[in-house]
């Protein structure tokens, strides 16, 4: 009887440690991680990010968010609004779950805070002054058109329809899926990776004021359209007793 209970509890002991290693028992390393758990700024970043703003925040569709500019001239106050709440009606979704995304608050504040430690740099505009990130000023779109002459055409052609070194700024398309805002973002930081100079380089020696960016950014909207793209050709209608 003594060797019988010793025999079934080795076997109740081996079945227990073979059920560990059956086929198809998921392992440690195949259990899904909680989403709200996910604490990691790369990991987060790849999967939330990097599609638009491309690896390391760089050389993608959008906005270089990782260009050390781009961070000194936006507080943590503006990259925590932009990631949380998204910019309505252009590509850039709200991350937030308060704001319909899938991000906790926690998971947007290391977004936040990761971009400035491993991309924002003090120095990046040590000894010059940045013009303000917001505009303080309203722009004139007069002006803007002179000041468009000036800073941009050498690149971005006559009337902003494209020229030799860059495309055209103002595309319907693009002006519809852009704000002020973030036009004004883009005169400030340039597209370094597009070969884009920011405010201070557009003409060496003479970097755009803050009311001069102001202007041409009034100058730009002016350009849009109440209905962007070109609209479905009218199809003509088929002969009597023609069925399409």
């Amino acid at each position: 009887m003594i060797l019988q209970a010793k025999l079934r509890v080795f076997l109740g002991a081996f079945l227990l440690a073979g059920c560990s290693n059956l086929p198809g028992r998921p392992t440690p390393a195949s259990v899904v991680s909680d989403p709200d758990k996910i604490t990691d700024f790369a990991y987060l970043f790849k999967t939330n990010c990097s599609g638009c703003h491309g690896a390391e925040g760089k050389g993608g569709a959008a906005l270089s968010i990782s260009d050390p500019v781009y961070l000194a001239i936006a507080d943590d106050a503006v990259i925590r609004k932009v990631v949380s709440n998204g910019i309505r009606g252009t590509s850039m979704p709200a991350f937030a779950k308060g704001a319909g995304g899938m991000l906790t608050a926690e998971q947007v504040e290391i977004l936040v805070h990761g971009l400035r430690e491993h991309y924002g740099k003090t120095d990046a505009l040590s000894g010059v002054t940045p013009p303000p990130y917001a505009a303080a000023e309203n722009g004139d779109v007069t002006r803007g058109g002179a000041v468009y002459g000036t800073f941009c055409a050498s690149c971005h052609g006559a009337g902003g329809k494209g020229g030799a070194k860059a495309g055209a700024i103002v595309d319907p398309s693009f002006l519809a899926l852009v704000t002020d805002q973030e036009l004004r973002t883009l005169v400030i930081v340039g597209r370094p990776d597009f070969g884009a100079p920011d405010w201070r380089n557009n003409v060496p020696g003479n970097p755009m004021s803050s009311q001069e960016i102001s202007d041409v950014v009034a100058w730009l909207a002016s350009q849009r359209v109440a209905f962007a793209g070109s609209p479905y050709p009218i199809a003509a209608k088929p002969a009597a007793g023609v069925h399409p």
